[in-house]
Order: structure tokens, then C-alpha cells, then sequence
């Protein structure tokens, strides 16, 4: 086409031709709207095309129509976790059947604390507190210093035992001179004897001659006699002195029984003087100490404060009576505490209380009475601890989980026991 033309003006033909085409078309779309086609997963059908429109030769051109595909719908997957389920069942089944067939060997009980040696800080003598050397929850080792009392009165009664201590020494110093004394005494009077004997007879001759007189016989007669007597009185004291000596005049003083009832008086003494010292019993830690004041008062066997031992602690767990069948002492234990999360303790099951808790109560259970429960009760049991060492300090009161291994397992269940037990009996 030529510059300075005009267009061709298109013919009544060809207009009618365009408007048929774009009649078609529009039939067309609608009829896809209304029957959208299915894909299939494995193959999607491509949006199709819409057929290319001629335009019409005009001078003023229509805008193309656009035509949008369809969404085609996605068919689901089939899922596989049913049919893993069902195949993982019966291994499940299977599993646990065995866990429980060759489990239940330990017994494990919560109801378990933690006990330890303790006991009130006291003396058997009564005084005033001059010291204390210790503060509220200090740890102390055994033999360590607690506290003092006034000492003067023990001393001033040490000092009275001692002098009176040396007091029966003399004194059975004395016994021992004085036996000696009366053994001499028996030698000396022995010795008389034969003097007065021999005047005596010759008193008697010269009487029947009446060369004597009547009254220088009964003299000589009365000496001897005197004489005579003077030996079996010293003999009489000599063995009250003997006595007194314990029977061995020989013996060293210090085994005296006087002098050993004065040494007990000495050493009761020194006790009380010794006692007015409180020392730890045993390596703990101590607690309660301001109660204990200095210038106070304290009656013999009143408890100052309270000393808790620290090396002497033990489980005290209180498991059902069901639950001991098989647990035995000597078993092992695995013990954790609850204030100390991760870890384990390793211990052994020391004694098992041969009564229940309600047994010792006040009131035990009257089986006979007509209001009587069945109540599950619980037995104490004593599991010690085997390494302490290098681990959390435990605590009086702490609570704790016991799990002991008793080495028997749960077994198969009764009826299915049972069910074997007849078909061997059977074959």
C-alpha cells in the first residue's frame, strides 16, 4: 500500500465471516466452563490454545479476548503410614511381651528418706556454761570442743578427794606399823610365859612344904594366867589389823581397799572435772546451738543442742509388702536423691524390719473388729550407702528413690503357666 492512501474498507462478506467466528468462540468457552476435562497424576493436559481470531479489516480494531485455563485438579497420594502401623504391630506386641516376660526384677519405692546418727549434746553433771566454741551448723570432727562449764566446783572437789585420798594412805600406813606392833606384842607376851610358869611351880612346891604363904601362890598363879591372856589378846588384835590390811599385811598400799575406795572418790572427781568439758562423740555437724547461752544453767542430761552425724547415714525406705516378695538383704540398691538431680548412689539392702510400721503403732489394726480394712501396709527397710565419698553431702530427711535388683524376673503370666504345665502334662 502506497504513502497518501486510505485502507480498504473491508465488505458487508467478510464482516459476516468475523462475527461467525467469534459466535463459535464464544460457544466454545462456555462449554469448557461448564465440563471441565480430568487430568490423570501421570499425565496433565496442556491449556489449549485458543484458536487465533482473524480480524476483521476496520479502520478501528477490536481488543483480543484472552481466555484463562482452567485449574486442574490434583488427584492425593495414597498414604503409608496405616500400612506401617499395621506391620510394626505385631513387633510391638512382640516386643513388649518379652520386656515383660524378662523384666520386673527391680523393685523400686519412693517411699524412702534419708536417716542419720544424731543426738542431743549433753553431760551427766550440772553447771554453768562458761564457752561455747562452736556456731549453728558447723562441722566438727570427733573429740572437738563444744563447750565448757565453770570448773572451780569440780576442782575444789578433786582437790578435797585428793587430800583425803592421802589421808587413808597414812592411815594404812599406820595399820601396817601397828600389825607389826601387835606381832611383837604376841613375842614379848609368848615370851612371859615361861617365867611365870616357872614361878608359878615353884610357888606350888614351896606351898605343899607351907614354906610359902597362900597368898604368894595365888600371885604367881594370877601372873601366869595374865600372862597368858596377854598373848591371845595380841593375837585377837593383830588379826583385826590383818583385816584391815586385806589380809596380806604385805600388799602395796595402792591395792588398800580404804586406799582404793579414796582413788574411786579421785577419779569420780576428775570425771566430773573432765565432763565439764563437752567434746564431739563422733564427726557430724552440729545445730541448734543458739540455744545454749553463755552464763546459763545446764541440769546434768539436759540436751544442749543437737550434733547430726555425718559419715553414720542409712536409707530408711518403707516399700509395700507386695512389693518385697523377692527382696532379700545383701541385694544391691541404686539409690538417687531428689535434691540432686543425675545422681546415683550405689548401696545394699541391710535389714528388713520384721513387722510392719502399724504394728508399733499406739493403736495397731484390730483384724477382729467389724469396721476392719484391708489396708496394703508397709515394712521398714534399712539399705546403707556404699560410696558416700566424692559425692553431694546427704542431708537428714532428704527424700529418695530406691531401686533394688532382686534378680528375679516377672516370668510368663499365670494362666499361660498354666496352659503349658497341662499340654506337658498331656504329652
Amino acid at each position: 500500500m502506497s504513502e497518501g492512501t486510505s485502507p480498504r474498507k473491508p465488505t458487508d462478506e467478510e464482516s459476516e465471516r468475523v462475527s461467525d467466528q467469534v459466535i463459535i468462540l464464544d460457544s466454545q468457552r462456555e462449554q469448557r466452563r461448564a465440563n471441565p476435562p480430568v487430568v490423570e497424576d501421570d499425565e496433565l493436559e496442556e491449556p489449549v490454545a485458543p484458536e487465533p481470531v482473524a480480524e476483521a479489516p476496520s479502520a478501528q480494531p477490536k481488543p483480543a479476548a484472552v481466555t484463562v485455563a482452567p485449574p486442574t485438579p490434583v488427584k492425593p497420594r495414597r498414604s503409608l503410614t496405616r500400612p506401617i502401623l499395621f506391620a510394626l504391630l505385631p513387633v510391638a506386641l512382640v516386643a513388649g511381651g518379652y520386656y515383660y516376660v524378662v523384666g520386673g526384677q527391680v523393685m523400686t519405692t519412693d517411699n524412702a528418706y534419708i536417716q542419720a546418727q544424731s543426738l542431743g549434746v549433753s553431760t551427766d553433771v550440772s553447771g554453768t556454761v562458761q564457752e561455747i566454741d562452736v556456731h549453728d551448723n558447723q562441722a566438727v570432727k570427733k573429740g572437738d570442743v563444744l563447750f565448757r562449764l565453770r570448773p572451780a566446783s569440780f576442782e575444789t572437789a578433786l582437790a578435797g578427794a585428793k587430800a583425803q585420798l592421802g589421808t587413808v594412805r597414812n592411815q594404812v600406813l599406820t595399820l601396817q606399823a601397828s600389825y607389826q606392833q601387835s606381832l611383837a606384842s604376841i613375842d614379848q607376851a609368848q615370851a612371859d610365859i615361861p617365867y611365870y610358869e616357872s614361878a608359878f611351880q615353884r610357888q606350888q612346891d614351896l606351898l605343899k612344904t607351907s614354906t610359902a604363904s597362900k597368898a604368894t601362890f595365888d600371885s604367881a598363879q594370877h601372873d601366869l594366867v595374865a600372862a597368858r591372856q596377854k598373848v591371845t589378846v595380841a593375837k585377837a588384835q593383830a588379826q583385826a589389823m590383818l583385816a584391815q590390811l586385806g589380809g596380806d599385811a604385805a600388799q602395796p598400799v595402792e591395792r588398800n581397799p580404804f586406799y582404793l575406795q579414796a582413788q574411786s572418790a579421785v577419779d569420780d572427781a576428775q570425771r566430773n572435772l573432765n565432763d565439764a568439758v563437752v567434746k564431739a562423740p563422733f564427726d557430724g555437724i552440729v545445730t541448734n546451738v543458739d540455744a545454749l547461752q553463755v552464763g546459763k544453767y545446764l541440769p546434768a542430761s539436759q540436751p544442749a543442742f543437737s550434733l547430726v552425724s555425718s559419715t553414720d547415714i542409712w536409707i530408711a525406705a518403707e516399700p509395700k509388702e507386695t512389693e518385697l516378695t523377692y527382696v532379700r538383704p545383701g541385694q544391691t540398691a541404686t539409690i538417687g536423691i531428689d535434691g540432686y538431680p543425675g545422681e546415683v548412689w550405689h548401696g545394699t539392702v541391710g535389714s528388713i524390719s520384721p513387722a510392719s510400721s502399724s504394728s508399733f503403732s499406739l493403736l495397731p489394726a484390730q483384724n477382729t473388729s467389724g469396721n476392719w480394712v484391708k489396708v496394703v501396709q508397709r515394712i521398714p527397710m534399712r539399705v546403707t550407702i556404699d560410696d558416700p565419698d566424692g559425692k553431694p553431702p546427704l542431708r537428714g530427711g532428704m527424700s529418695a528413690v530406691v531401686s533394688i535388683d532382686t534378680g528375679h524376673a516377672r516370668g510368663l503370666p499365670d494362666f499361660i503357666a498354666n496352659l503349658f504345665k497341662q499340654s506337658g502334662s498331656k504329652s
